[in-house]
């Protein structure tokens, strides 16, 4: 399970760069990236889960977060309607997974090195900014979104990979 998410990890931050450098074609597509990550990360982490017979509010949250990919790729992406809804709901989303990312990190201190709960915890702190200012400046975002979008995967993507790290160590 923890070289699925080393694997995951690696997958999402070579995308976020990729994004980084596409961004007008990653807004055009955005709503199928975020409905995968959500649907394989909520998929992973209810294993992770189930593995270690803990249901608290990882357990939840990534419940939620295969919900929120499943609605992700049945709605439609067409209309402007469409992206601004899924600027919102990515937006949450976001925060959301910072909350968690933190909580995760301040629970897991002892159990990973003093630099990798750290940078979770960083990288929790940074999800939950970039979603507050993705869910107040819409407009802006909407012209920022595949850089936002890169940004996040390769946040999320060095998050899984050091969290495969330390729970293999």
């Amino acid at each position: 399970m923890t070289i699925l998410f080393i694997i995951f990890g690696v997958l999402l931050a070579m995308s976020g760069f990729s994004f980084l450098f596409t961004p007008l074609a990653t807004f055009l597509s955005y709503g199928y990236f975020i409905a995968i990550l959500a649907l394989v990360y909520g998929i992973l982490g209810i294993v992770n889960s189930i593995k270690f017979k803990k249901f608290g509010l990882y357990f939840v949250f990534c419940i939620i977060s295969i919900i929120f990919g499943i609605a992700a790729i049945v709605q439609p992406s067409i209309t402007i309607v469409t992206d601004t809804i899924m600027v919102y709901a990515t937006a949450v989303w976001m925060v959301l997974m910072g909350i968690v990312q933190i909580v995760v990190s301040i629970k897991v201190t002892k159990q990973m090195g003093s630099g990798v709960w750290v940078l979770q915890l960083i990288f929790g702190i940074l999800a939950i900014i970039l979603g507050i200012f993705a869910f107040f400046a819409p407009v802006v975002m909407a012209g920022a979104i595949g850089m936002m979008i890169g940004f996040f995967f390769i946040e999320t993507g060095f998050t899984m990979i050091f969290a495969g790290i330390a729970a293999k160590g």
